[in-house]
């Protein structure tokens, strides 16, 4: 899927735009650009990209406000890009729905390594191991369609969500470390906060629980990390 792949670079700087674009179009991605959260709006619509590298602070509609109404029609990867003063912008982001940040100025190599690692995990589950669905009771997990569903009906996760589901169940009733699930979900070359995980487990919990309560079968393992149960308590 990667060289396949449709790539959007939302930022108001034409320098920045141009460089990812020329490092992206090299490794043979299509590779489409939005200097404006109107523009990304529309771009978004148009192109329906694989992947949305999103700049928080733009002229107009901000990133922050761009990322709610993405997630709202789209479940692409989400990279937000920060600057080093913009802590609360980088929680608030990930509580949104982005899988993932660089903080500028960033490499642009980086970057690049970053968005292969999300679109081979997306390839790595179409495999033979994700063939056969995991069922817990009125929980089932289909790795190979990416899809969850509480008594038939659908629960909409994002990409990173879904990983971090399927790698908890994967291995239910074991306690999986921070580490182990960054390794396993976003990749042994990833840098970033290890919060990222806490963040996205939040939301996992809370779309379970309004799907049916099963956002307790997510169990916290204080000091350790977090198990997957198999039934509800």
């Amino acid at each position: 899927m990667t060289q396949n792949a449709t790539i959007l670079i939302v930022d108001d700087e034409a320098p920045v735009r141009e460089t990812v674009r020329a490092y992206l179009e090299k490794d043979g991605y299509k590779v489409h650009t939005a200097s404006d959260g109107n523009a990304a709006l529309q771009a978004i619509r148009a192109f329906k990209p694989d992947v949305v590298v999103l700049d928080i602070m733009l002229p107009g509609i901000d990133g922050l406000e761009v990322l709610r109404r993405l997630r709202q029609e789209s479940n692409a990867w989400v990279i937000m890009l920060t600057a080093r003063t913009e802590e609360m912008d980088k929680i608030l982001g990930l509580k949104m729905g982005a899988d993932d940040y660089l903080t500028k100025p960033f490499s642009p190599r980086e970057l690049v390594a970053r968005i292969e690692a999300m679109l081979r995990r997306g390839g790595q589950m179409s495999g033979a191991q994700a063939d056969a669905p995991l069922l817990f009771g009125s929980l089932r997990i289909d790795a190979g369609a990416r899809q969850v569903s509480w008594d038939d009906q659908p629960v909409e996760l994002t990409p990173i969500e879904f990983d971090l589901l399927y790698a908890l169940a994967r291995h239910h009733g074991r306690v999986l470390s921070r580490d182990q699930l960054i390794e396993q979900v976003w990749g042994y070359d990833y840098y970033g906060d290890d919060r990222v995980v806490d963040v996205h487990i939040g939301r996992l919990r809370k779309k379970l629980d309004q799907a049916g309560g099963a956002g307790k079968m997510v169990a916290t393992v204080r000091g350790v990390g977090y198990r997957f149960e198999d039934t509800m308590v």
